[in-house]
């Protein structure tokens, strides 16, 4: 790491220098030594992380140009329909597919820094997973997951919804969600607590999925909707109504693990006098 090489060169060229040319007793040489290495390593880090920061934001700011305009097309075809609704379905798709391509390209520019951050490269595989997800190429998925460095809880999210498709023991699920709680603080955790509860239930471990709503519900603020998502799901099980069970109102970060297809509901128009729905 060039920042950890730096700041040892500084560190030992600033004590040898002080020791060999007797400004200052050895103890304090190799003191003031440690100090330079200190402030070496914090300025490089700084300068490196906001370049880092920079670069970041400048992807994030094309994809959600893309994103954007793309919402604007499909509301402005949901007030003016033209053609195929399928069709048209297709080409959102479509582009929205390109737009996760071009962010996954830009990600791979980011590796340059790697060699300055710690644990960088591990950081750039997890935002590629989220990309790739996406995509639903799992393939590639299952490839850099061990190689990501889990610190949100909708990464650690698609780990455990990605265990589940594999068929792997709720043992192993179980891991992850421990590992990604004990990170979170208060009010945090409430996407992922509804995910490892959906999958306790779809293990037939209904008294592990309301012992684990109990404390979430403690652990999260149940006024808000994921929160009282959470406590509806623990009265449900509490009261023996499974049918009663849902996670609909954690919404998008749900939804996109893929575990669930959104309900679509149909309103059915009542007849006119003429004998047609209007």
């Amino acid at each position: 790491m060039y920042a950890i090489l730096i700041s040892v060169f500084t560190g030992a060229a600033t004590g040898c220098a002080l020791g060999f040319t007797r400004v200052s007793a050895p103890v304090w040489a190799v003191a003031l030594g440690v100090l330079a290495a200190f402030f070496a390593m914090v300025a490089v880090s700084f300068a490196v992380r906001r370049k880092v920061a920079a670069a970041t934001a400048g992807l994030q700011s094309e994809m959600a140009a893309g994103q954007k305009a793309l919402q604007a097309r499909i509301n402005d075809w949901q007030h003016h329909p033209k053609g195929d609704p399928k069709r048209f379905l297709e080409s959102v798709q479509r582009k929205q597919a390109d737009l996760v391509r071009e962010a996954l390209g830009r990600t791979d520019s980011l590796r340059r820094f790697s060699r300055w951050i710690p644990l960088f490269d591990r950081q750039i595989a997890a935002m590629k997973v989220q990309l790739l997800w996406q995509l639903k190429d799992f393939a590639k998925v299952d490839e850099l997951l061990p190689k990501c460095l889990i610190l949100d809880p909708f990464t650690a999210s698609l780990k455990m919804a990605r265990q589940f498709m594999k068929g792997e023991d709720v043992a192993a699920i179980e891991k992850t969600y421990r590992k990604a709680r004990a990170r979170l603080r208060y009010n945090q955790s409430a996407s992922l607590s509804a995910a490892m509860s959906w999958i306790y239930v779809k293990k037939d471990k209904i008294d592990e999925a309301y012992k684990l709503l109990e404390k979430a519900c403690r652990d999260n603020n149940t006024d808000s909707e994921p929160g009282a998502t959470l406590l509806r799901n623990r009265d449900a099980l509490a009261n023996n109504r499974l049918k009663h069970f849902s996670n609909a109102g954690i919404g998008d970060p749900w939804y996109a693990l893929f575990l669930e297809e959104p309900r679509v509901r149909y309103e059915r128009r009542a007849p006119t006098r003429f004998g047609k729905f209007g």
